[in-house]
């Protein structure tokens, strides 16, 4: 072979492997963008799978789930408890969140749930050992109030009209479901003729947080009737021993709710009711003047007591038919925890301050110099 032929092979074989190394680096370059464009993929898919396990399961549900945490439960335990209650959509990102933010001291207990929690209100509540999640709104009913009024409040904080509430607590058909949902708490008591409204008394006043931004009007009012259930609930056996009866609880502590000042003694002025029963005497007590009314005035003026009504307790011996308020907890337990005295009456100053006397003419002193002098 001469050496023309000899260079000639040189460069074809050169040629060849510039070839080949282009095709290499075609092959290189093709398979790190393949790398690339798939690793983006698998970031974005992940970025989007962590995002998504990030939030509620379903913002939206208002069920819940009960969820016992063991004693001697770990991050690890506890997330994938979560995952197969359905509380949360992926143990290992919870579990990686928790540690996040450095939270693992969580308590064992039971804990109702749902799937509308984020994972803060989730930690918060294993944290504390309380359920907790933000409310969409709350709304407090105050203690004293009769059902017109709390339909007041109920059509300032909610899509609810007080109409609609006054409907729906006075309809025949939503009573007879509170009986048979709370037949210890709503008896047959409440369907007496001379009652005004049934369900007067059996709303709980309280302030009640609500996670959806339109709950219906029935679960609003069944809450309520349930909170007021479960309470007097934790008094059956006193109740039993001392042979009152639910109707007569409620009635009688919302008399005392509707006396009670700011610094009265609501235990004395029950003992001042009790004695007055037992006497056979009235009660005598303004409230149920103005029940009877139908009207809210600063002032009973004399005229008024007269008035011919089954709630009026100066016309009348005895306890009203029913309710005239709704009465919070205080006022259910000075009616079962009366003080021992002998006092008859009860009078409040102009401070709130109430002077208890044992005869009619000491109240009248008492009414002289407290109210008259201080006009």
């Amino acid at each position: 072979m001469n050496n023309g032929s000899k260079k000639q092979e040189m460069f074809s074989k050169m040629e060849e492997r510039k070839s080949e190394v282009k095709i290499v680096r075609k092959i290189v370059a093709i398979v790190a963008i393949s790398i690339v464009l798939l690793l983006g993929v698998i970031g974005l898919f992940g970025y989007n799978y962590v995002k998504s396990a990030l939030k509620p399961v379903d913002p939206d549900a208002t069920k819940t789930i009960a969820v016992e945490v063991p004693i001697g439960s770990g991050l690890s335990s506890i997330s994938t408890l979560l995952e197969k209650e359905g509380i949360i959509k992926d143990a290992r990102v919870f579990k990686y969140y928790a540690k996040f933010k450095n939270e693992s001291q969580f308590q064992a207990g039971k804990y109702d749930l749902t799937q509308a929690m984020t994972f803060d209100e989730i930690i918060e509540s294993l944290k504390t050992g309380k359920v907790y999640r933000k409310p969409v709104f709350t709304m407090t009913i105050p203690e004293g109030l009769t059902l017109e009024q709390i339909g007041n409040i109920v059509e300032k904080k909610t899509p609810y009209t007080q109409k609609e509430f006054m409907d729906l607590v006075t309809s025949d058909e939503f009573v007879q479901k509170m009986k048979a949902k709370y037949p210890e708490l709503v008896t047959d008591a409440v369907l007496a003729d001379n009652i005004r409204y049934d369900l007067e008394g059996y709303l709980f006043p309280a302030t009640y947080s609500y996670f959806e931004e339109k709950p219906s009007l029935e679960s609003i009012v069944d809450e309520m009737v349930g909170a007021m259930d479960k309470l007097v609930k934790s008094y059956s056996d006193v109740l039993a021993e001392k042979k009152i009866s639910v109707h007569q609880l409620l009635t009688f502590a919302s008399l005392l709710e509707e006396e009670a000042t700011a610094q009265t003694d609501r235990e004395t002025i029950a003992s001042v009711f009790y004695n007055r029963i037992y006497q056979g005497m009235p009660l005598q007590t303004d409230p149920t003047v103005l029940y009877a009314l139908g009207s809210h005035k600063d002032r009973v003026m004399y005229k008024d007591l007269e008035v011919d009504n089954v709630y009026n307790t100066y016309k009348n011996k005895g306890l009203p038919p029913g309710p005239i308020a709704g009465a919070g907890k205080s006022s259910i337990e000075a009616t079962l925890n009366p003080s021992k005295t002998d006092y008859l009456y009860f009078l409040a100053d102009k401070q709130g301050v109430n002077h208890f006397s044992k005869t009619y003419d000491e109240h009248l002193q008492k009414v002289e110099k407290y109210l008259r002098k201080a006009e």
